[in-house]
């Protein structure tokens, strides 16, 4: 429960009430947050980078499988009009 303190100040004077900070728990869970935050962005885009990778090798691969099947079909057709 928060500490309530009564001041009587004479009519015309300036009274200032100061707070407290907090026991800094909020700054606390906001450092965490944001850890959290940089460390799962770092993840995402380490994994994101690995994909590509994957994808260009596949990629390669299947031109690679194209080309060897354009010279069998060039290699058939040559064989059959050869015929």
């Amino acid at each position: 429960m928060a500490d309530v303190e009564t001041t009587r100040a004479p009519a015309g004077s300036t009274t200032i009430v100061e707070k407290s900070g907090g026991s800094g728990a909020a700054m606390l869970i906001a450092i965490v947050l944001l850890i959290a935050v940089v460390i799962g962005g770092f993840y995402l885009f380490s994994r994101s980078g690995a994909q590509n990778s994957k994808d260009a090798a596949i990629t390669s691969a299947a031109k690679s499988v194209g080309s060897a099947a354009d010279k069998a079909g060039d290699a058939a057709t040559t064989a059959a009009s050869k015929q």
